[in-house]
């Protein structure tokens, strides 16, 4: 297992730096307690001090988690960013709750690895089995939902990925020292609300005005609704369909996302896919520094230092809204998408009116006739490529998420009729969450670089590796309107 530099992580602990936040843990062991470095208890001395890489190696080596700091709220990815490709990937799908519903040996299977190589590289890696990986991260959020709403423990433990409540309570009582119920303390206007609330951490700045404005212009009728400080959507997970509405915390670098309770059984998916939606395990100082040293996005990087790379939360969803506004405005490609989701999405109800109707999955899409789809306003060609994107999403040719092959995925959408550089830069930029994609073709990037060719910008660009997927959104925010997706 790699080891972490003690003083440098004390000296982090020492002045309380958010910008660590989430990359290590601190095991004190006079209190069996670990902590996030931003914690605000008094400061143990050095020798008292272990430093972990991850909750669940913390929790490994005998240590209860904070209840000030509360570690399960720590941003995180940054210990993913440092391990090989097959536990990166292996540890996104634990954290999206794959365990929950599946064996240890279908997740290896996904992978292409057996079990066993699995389970030896995660302990290597991480010190921890992913089995103990996946009991961390529900016990993370079975705390948070005894903190902070009023759902029945059993209810606790079957939203948080437990299959037994006894196993639940037995599990709790070993980590934490106390029964689940002891933690109980959410208010009691909680108790008959119609919905749950995660809390969701990330290293500041984050410029959410910003985000909502990207967002508000490209938001799907009948799908997404941006308010004035909130972002709000349809949601259709693991068989599961309901809604949810994003704030920004006035009080902490965070995010609340307001979660209807129809949605509770796949919280860990509606989490992952919140955080990259709004790019929150990402480091912005780190990337400020790279970015703000050129001359030219020098300026658009102070005035905005927490721009983020929008996510998706449906990957799909995002790659059909990238192919309506290929050649159009904006405000073309939202007309078109609406008129899309009220042709083939199916109708919701819920409190919010402005949300009505659930994105059409690729297999609704893949079936439908090129001349039903045509007549929405489209061209017979960007027809035939929206069906062929969703005939290959169907058939598994063509995987959309961020544990796809980057390249082998831009390459596969390349190969499909009407599918070009622009479009699939751009769906590895949001849909893959892939930091270094460039479209340069797009019209917006060439005219913020002085009106220079597709080739030029390119190569522009490649000052601003690793991150030119940010350096993009910086060119785009530097339009009075910006003509990028």
């Amino acid at each position: 297992m790699k080891t972490l530099e003690n003083e440098t992580c004390y000296r982090a602990l020492t002045a309380r730096d958010r910008r660590f936040d989430g990359l290590f843990f601190v095991g004190v062991s006079t209190t069996g307690i670990y902590c996030r470095p931003v914690c605000t208890a008094r400061t143990p001395r050095q020798e008292r001090c272990a430093f972990y890489r991850t909750a669940a190696e913390a929790e490994h080596a005998g240590f209860r988690a904070c209840l000030l700091c509360r570690p399960e709220l720590a941003p995180g990815s940054a210990p993913v960013d440092s391990v090989p490709r097959l536990v990166a990937a292996a540890v996104s799908r634990i954290e999206g709750g794959f365990l929950n519903e599946s064996s240890l040996d279908e997740l290896a299977a996904e992978l292409k690895v057996t079990s066993r190589h699995l389970r030896r590289a995660m302990e290597a890696e991480l010190g921890v089995s992913p089995v103990e990986l996946a009991q961390s991260r529900r016990l993370a959020l079975a705390k948070q939902l005894l903190q902070d709403t009023a759902l029945p423990l059993a209810e606790v433990a079957f939203a948080s990925g437990f299959q037994s409540v006894r196993r639940f309570n037995a599990l709790f009582q070993e980590r934490f020292g106390r029964p689940p119920s002891e933690l109980r303390r959410a208010s009691d206007e909680a108790a008959g609300s119609r919905s749950l609330v995660l809390r969701l951490d990330y290293r500041p700045p984050l410029d959410w005005e910003q985000l909502l404005l990207y967002l508000r212009g490209r938001a799907i009728p009948g799908v997404e609704h941006v308010g004035e400080s909130d972002y709000r959507r349809t949601v259709r997970l693991g068989g599961k369909t309901g809604w949810l509405v994003v704030r920004k915390d006035p009080k902490r670098p965070a995010l609340l996302a307001e979660v209807s309770l129809s949605l509770a059984g796949v919280l860990m998916q509606v989490a992952t896919r919140l955080r990259a939606l709004f790019d929150l395990d990402a480091q912005p100082e780190v990337i400020s520094e790279c970015l703000g040293r050129d001359a030219l996005l020098a300026k658009c990087v102070q005035t905005h230092p927490g721009l983020r790379v929008l996510g998706a939360f449906e990957p799909f969803e995002l790659t059909v809204r990238a192919i309506l506004g290929q050649q159009v405005t904006v405000r073309a490609a939202t007309t078109l998408s609406g008129r899309l989701v009220a042709r083939f999405g199916e109708p919701v109800d819920g409190p919010h009116a402005e949300l009505s109707r659930l994105f059409p999955l690729p297999e609704t899409l893949a079936a439908a006739s090129e001349d039903g789809v045509a007549a929405l306003g489209l061209p017979g060609a960007r027809a035939r490529s929206l069906l062929g994107v969703a005939r290959a999403v169907a058939e598994g040719s063509v995987r959309l998420d961020r544990h796809a092959d980057v390249d082998g995925t831009m390459a596969a959408l390349e190969a499909l009729p009407g599918i070009g550089a622009w479009t699939a830069h751009y769906v590895a930029m949001r849909a893959l969450r892939w930091p270094d994609a460039f479209p340069a073709s797009d019209l917006g990037i060439r005219k913020a670089l002085g009106g220079v060719t597709a080739k030029e910008a390119g190569a522009r660009a490649e000052a601003w590796r690793p991150w030119r997927s940010y350096a993009a959104i910086h060119l785009w925010t530097s339009l009075s309107e910006g003509a990028g997706g």
